[in-house]
């Protein structure tokens, strides 16, 4: 039998907090096509600059399989397309699409206001406090 019940965990307790963000962006980008995966994609791909299929799974947390099977769908509605870098042909770059940027300033009102709301039920003092808290655990957890 459990000595204390799975909720006094952390790591539950991390887990259920993403998950509750989750939903609560899903429903707040209300695009049944677009997903909160979708969203940080096409929210660092905004900057125009182009960015490696490496670089962008690291800066949207996702594995490589994961940011290439999301990659395929942006492409297939015209979001973002794939180009060759000019300074190394073996090595792909992840560019924006006019129709990109449209969605993701569409979206990012959508994602501002939903935080926006979690800021207003937290309050400015707590929102600050659990944000310094979540960097620290972070940084702490990767060694540094």
């Amino acid at each position: 039998m459990p000595d204390r019940d799975l909720s006094q965990y952390l790591a539950y307790l991390l887990a259920s907090a993403h998950r509750s963000m989750r939903i609560g962006l899903s429903q707040s980008i209300g695009d049944e096509e677009s997903t909160e995966e979708h969203w940080r994609i096409l929210h660092v791909l905004s900057d125009e600059q182009g960015h490696s299929m490496g670089e962008l799974a690291e800066r949207v947390l996702l594995n490589g399989p994961a940011l290439t099977k999301n990659i395929d769908k942006l492409v297939s509605r015209g979001l973002v397309q794939r180009a060759a870098d000019a300074s190394d042909n073996r090595k792909v770059l992840v560019f924006i699409s006019d129709l990109g940027l449209e969605l993701v300033a569409r979206l990012k009102e959508r994602v501002d206001a939903h935080h926006v709301g979690i800021e207003e039920a937290l309050g400015p003092r707590r929102t600050s406090q659990l944000k310094r808290l979540l960097e620290s655990f972070i940084e702490e957890s990767r060694g540094g």
